[in-house]
């Protein structure tokens, strides 16, 4: 609670609800109790275009201060929040929009990947699509945006707010000189250890791509694919791709 909230009965608000509202109207914070109980809290109106504003300067905050946040303080600036950001290992992630080549990358990927998923119970998703990843052994998840990804357990897996709480088979990630590190390092440690089967990293500078296959959340195959050649699925059996396509603008 905010040093500058004032806790009152719902009694003292009636007799003086003008003397509150002008606190309010300050910058302070009222909440109001009734019974003993929390029942409603009196903040200052903040615009839209202010919250945003604050939320990102928090989110920078967290960001480059190396600050650690709960899962639940990520959650509550991330829903009031329309930055695209993750939270890997306590920490929240700000993420930059992709450019083009990027784009066209994920593009011939979704549409190869589409294709071969017809009439199979698995989907191909593709960012923004938060995905909440635990890790072995860890109570908290990571939360992440990966750039495409197969999701085979979606039945029961969608909560009521539409949103999916499996764990992908196939993650996909983009790399840019922002994310380069993040991805090949962090993210292959989360997606290792919480169950997803298989992760591609692409390489948009060298036109490259490196599969990873794992098995009881440990790597069990590794390969690396460039131009000329055609990339092999380690999990999905007659998934193949001829990278040169994959680089097509």
């Amino acid at each position: 609670m905010s040093d500058t909230t004032k806790v009152i009965t719902a009694t003292e608000l009636k007799t003086n609800l003008g003397k509150y509202i002008d606190y309010v109207a300050e910058g302070h914070e009222v909440l109001i109790t009734k019974n003993g109980k929390k029942i409603i809290r009196i903040t200052p109106y903040v615009t839209e275009i202010e919250r945003y504003y604050m939320v990102r300067e928090n989110a920078l905050d967290y960001q480059y201060g190396g600050k650690k946040v709960s899962y639940e303080e990520f959650m509550e600036i991330y829903e009031k929040s329309e930055l695209r950001m993750e939270y890997i290992n306590g920490e929240i992630v700000l993420l930059a929009s992709p450019d083009t080549f990027h784009q066209d990358i994920s593009g011939n990927m979704y549409i190869h990947l589409r294709s071969y998923l017809k009439d199979r119970k698995c989907k191909v998703f593709y960012a923004p699509f938060d995905v909440h990843f635990y890790k072995k052994g860890l109570n908290t998840p990571d939360v992440m945006q990966p750039d495409l990804l197969i999701a085979c357990d979606l039945d029961g897996t969608v909560n009521e707010k539409g949103r999916y709480m499996g764990t992908p088979t196939l993650c996909i990630e983009i790399l840019s000189k922002s994310t380069r590190t993040k991805d090949m390092v962090d993210k292959l440690n989360t997606y290792m250890l919480s169950g997803v089967k298989e992760f591609w990293i692409v390489d948009p500078q060298k036109h490259s791509v490196l599969v990873y296959g794992f098995k009881d959340c440990d790597i069990d195959e590794y390969n690396s694919y460039k131009a000329g050649d055609t990339l092999t699925s380690y999990f999905f059996e007659g998934l193949k791709l001829a990278v040169n396509e994959i680089f097509e603008v």
